[in-house]
Formats: structure tokens, C-alpha cells, sequence
């Protein structure tokens, strides 16, 4: 089963290569080491907190689900980063997009290639899906990770997500 590594595990970043590392479709044995990347990720966003529970459930559904993917990059047999792409049917669009959800890479691996690699799969594989449009939703204070999005060729958009928590017993 692969798992993240500490930190000391890993080689310095500037010998962190590509030729080592591969992109894939996550597997169920790599739950435990994408709940960790997923705890890491949860820790920069102030919207979420890592909860044990609701996390490996959300993953085992991706990993069952026919219209999402998870995609996990394994750098020499270990799980360092992690994108999801979820279908979704787009009136804008017409037809299928896709919501990339829970890129992360251990900040060890950043800056590396394997972002980009990860970003490069998603966008392949949503293509070959038909996928006609992908979208993300960032922390609007990450300039880091607004750097690399537009680095990649995402656009910004004048839409601002909001959110409502249901529970199955509230009132509406």
C-alpha cells in the first residue's frame, strides 16, 4: 500500500525528478496516503478541517464512482500528490464538464514538474471523456497556487462560489 513519506524520506527538492515519478488513476490501496495529502491540502483551506472520517468515505466514493477520477502522482512507489475530476453536465457548456477538486502536492515535491503533470493528465483524460470545459475553485489568498493555474492556462472567472451545509434534518 503506498503512503506518504515523512518529509526526511524524501530527497532534497532540487533531486525530486520526473523520470521517477508517474501519474495514475488512484487505486483503493493508496486511500491512507491520499487522506494525508487531503489533511495537508484541508490545513491551507480555511472553508474545510481534515475530518478522518468524511475524507476516506468522499475518496472510497471517487474511487467507486463512473463519473469521476482520481489521479495520484507516485514518486518512486510513494504517493506525493493528487488531482479528482468530477463530470458534471454544464448548461453554459451544453454538455460535460468537469470540477477538479483536491489538488495537492507534498510541499516537499512542489515546484518539481509534478503538479504540471498532474494538471496535463486531468486535462487529457477530460477530453477523452468529452469533457468540453474544466473548472477549480482556489483559495483566494494561495498566490501560489494562482501563480501556477495561470502558469497552466487557467482563466479567472467573475464567479464567486458560495456554499450551504445541508443536513438532513434542518429546516429550509
Amino acid at each position: 500500500m503506498a503512503s506518504p513519506l515523512p518529509n526526511y524520506w524524501l530527497p532534497e527538492r532540487k533531486e525530486i525528478t520526473m523520470e521517477r515519478t508517474i501519474i495514475r488513476p488512484a487505486r483503493y490501496d493508496d486511500v491512507e496516503a491520499m487522506f494525508g495529502l487531503l489533511q495537508e491540502l484541508f490545513t491551507l483551506e480555511k472553508d474545510f478541517s481534515p475530518d478522518p472520517v468524511k475524507q476516506r468515505s468522499g475518496l472510497k466514493q471517487l474511487l467507486t464512482s463512473p463519473t469521476a477520477i482520481i489521479f495520484a502522482a507516485e514518486y518512486d512507489g510513494e504517493i506525493v500528490g493528487m488531482c479528482t475530476v468530477q463530470k458534471v453536465i454544464s448548461t453554459a457548456e451544453g454538455g460535460m464538464s468537469g470540477l477538479l477538486e483536491d489538488f495537492v502536492v507534498t510541499p516537499r515535491c512542489r515546484d518539481c514538474g509534478i503538479g504540471q503533470s498532474l494538471i496535463v493528465f486531468a486535462e487529457k483524460w477530460a477530453i477523452n471523456q468529452g469533457l468540453v470545459r474544466l473548472q477549480l475553485l482556489a483559495e483566494g489568498d494561495n498566490i501560489a497556487a494562482l501563480r501556477f493555474y495561470d502558469r497552466a492556462g487557467w482563466q479567472k472567472t467573475g464567479l464567486i462560489c458560495r456554499r450551504k451545509i445541508l443536513r438532513a434534518n434542518s429546516q429550509i
